[in-house]
């Protein structure tokens, strides 16, 4: 009875409630990023942050049968793998097609919870409860703060426009796009594959800057012969 008493020390209520508070504010983290319909959502970031409390408290607890005058453990050396270790995750949630970059906000999200699970772990519940408010200030309130900031000067932003080769189009869009008062800042073409019924299909990005409203200018480019689409976006969007 001793015996089986003593393999569970290091395992009750303390480290079921680190366990819990990761599973809480990581579970908070994942919902507003499901909720905004992003490659990782709920359930990938609330499994990153209960698992890293989990190796957390395992480096804290998890030894103490070993430990003794000649072995001595360094249970830091456990958050500097998960660190490491969850850049792995992130990386798979980036995209990059030519000059759009995809996902960077998401693996930063996918790290930050990582980070609050870290903390819930090793005990540090204020901090990890600070850290979870303070990514819903940037997640939802720097986007209508940043929009506020940069309303007096003009923007750039991205319009991707899908339309047929042979026609003429490109030139016209080019048009339609500084007859309007924009500048053209970069311009990115790519043939889609296959073959529509009426020819080869081209994706166009082109990166305007202008004071003028982009959805103006994405209602205007449809009507000019050969343009099959048009998307428009802010960068933060695509993340």
């Amino acid at each position: 009875m001793a015996e089986f008493m003593g393999s569970l020390e290091g395992q009750g209520w303390p480290q079921l409630l680190a366990l819990a508070v990761a599973l809480v504010l990581c579970s908070l983290i994942g919902l507003e990023r499901e909720l905004r319909q992003k490659t990782a959502g709920l359930r990938t970031h609330t499994l990153v942050g209960v698992g890293a409390a989990l190796f957390m408290v395992v480096s804290k607890y998890g030894f103490s049968d070993v430990l003794g005058d000649e072995v001595t453990l360094d249970p830091s050396r456990v958050a500097g793998q998960i660190a490491s270790g969850i850049g792995f995750i992130g990386a798979g949630v980036i995209f990059v097609r030519q000059d759009i970059v995809r996902g960077l906000t998401t693996a930063a999200t996918i790290w930050v919870s990582a980070a609050v699970g870290t903390a819930a772990g090793g005990g540090l519940w204020l901090v990890a409860t600070a850290v979870t408010a303070a990514h819903f200030l940037v997640a939802v309130g720097y986007p209508p703060l940043l929009r506020l900031i940069t309303r007096a000067r003009p923007a750039t932003a991205p319009v991707r426009v899908s339309y047929l080769d042979g026609m003429g189009a490109l030139r016209a869009i080019l048009a339609e796009i500084t007859g309007r008062g924009f500048d053209v800042r970069s311009v990115a073409t790519e043939r889609a594959e296959g073959v529509h019924a009426r020819g080869a299909v081209i994706h166009l990005i082109v990166q305007v800057r202008g004071s003028g409203k982009v959805e103006r200018l994405a209602e205007a480019l449809p009507e000019i012969e050969g343009v099959l689409s048009v998307r428009t976006g802010e960068p933060g969007d695509e993340e």
